[in-house]
């Protein structure tokens, strides 16, 4: 095959390699390119500047890769011969200075949105902010509702443009708690409570899902995060709470027993404190007053570590 046959054939399935992966990325419901609320575009937004940005110097370095080695190949004796070629000021200087202002570029936008989407931040909006605490079991997830004292396994529902707080603890091993189209991961962690706040610009059901591997039943611990409108979380609040299931202490440790693959699960009012005495049982009894935890079981303590 001729030389310009050759490189005409690489350019062409170079040019067919880019446009089959536009093809896929349009085409493809890939959640984190296809935000539902304003901190996952941001987020989006920062994915594709970051990979832009660092194309600048990864595309011509293939480029010259392919080019150099083609050109002086052993038989293509027409090369020239440059041995002096790496003390080129200019080209020495390019190579330098490109790869240090995309850093730079990348430090000021890292500072930035490290600040502006820190997930312990709240949102600022002219709505009240839901609190939803959330557990991380083996292998579901179990969403608690301290204001409006209802619980469910599986199925997180909100107000469509309304801030959610999520307060983020776990009862088995550190998990991950992901709903890609509305924001980014943040870890679950026993003994600790970590947060995140989110928001859905509109209504729909979201795939929300664990990011961390836990163990056998991982691939099965997802669960759904539903945004609705004000007057239809008001009737599903109203629906949970007709199921008639408590979720006491006692139901709380037979549901925290690992299982896979569980159904949606509704609770109509949940023990006081729930999430605090989860937390607490993986401190040392009565530090913090309020829980403690002893030979798998739970047991209540005063200020002074008294039962």
């Amino acid at each position: 095959m001729k030389r310009k046959y050759k490189v005409l054939f690489f350019a062409l399935l170079a040019t067919a390699a880019v446009v089959a992966l536009i093809l896929y990325l349009k085409t493809s419901n890939v959640a984190v390119l296809n935000p539902k609320g304003v901190i996952a575009s941001k987020e989006r937004d920062l994915i594709i500047t970051t990979t832009m940005l660092m194309l600048i110097v990864v595309i011509p370095v293939f480029i010259l890769t392919f080019f150099i080695a083609w050109k002086y190949r052993a038989s293509n004796t027409k090369a020239k011969y440059s041995p002096d070629l790496d003390h080129n000021r200019l080209i020495e200087f390019t190579w330098w200075a490109i790869p240090t202002v995309i850093i730079v570029v990348l430090s000021l936008i890292t500072w930035r949105s490290t600040h502006e989407l820190d997930p312990f931040r709240p949102i600022a909006v002219n709505k009240k902010p839901i609190t939803v605490q959330v557990v991380a079991l083996q292998w579901k997830w179990l969403f608690i509702y301290p204001e409006q004292n209802i619980a469910t396994v599986n199925l997180v529902q909100f107000p469509v443009d309304t801030p959610v707080s999520f307060e983020i603890t776990s009862d088995a091993p550190m998990n991950s708690f992901w709903i890609p189209q509305l924001g980014g991961q943040v870890y679950a962690m026993a003994g600790m409570k970590t947060k995140l706040h989110l928001i859905a610009g509109e209504a729909g059901d979201f795939r929300g899902s664990s990011a961390n591997i836990s163990g056998r039943g991982f691939a099965g611990m997802d669960f759904t995060a539903r945004s609705s409108s004000r007057g239809n979380f008001n009737s599903w609040v109203e629906s949970v709470k007709s199921t008639g299931s408590t979720l006491s202490l006692d139901q709380y440790k037979m549901l925290a027993k690992p299982s896979q693959n569980n159904k949606v699960t509704y609770f109509s009012s949940t023990e006081d404190n729930l999430q605090g005495k989860v937390i607490m049982k993986y401190m040392a009894p009565g530090v913090f007053g309020q829980a403690g935890y002893q030979d798998g079981s739970y047991s209540e303590y005063d200020s002074n570590g008294h039962h």
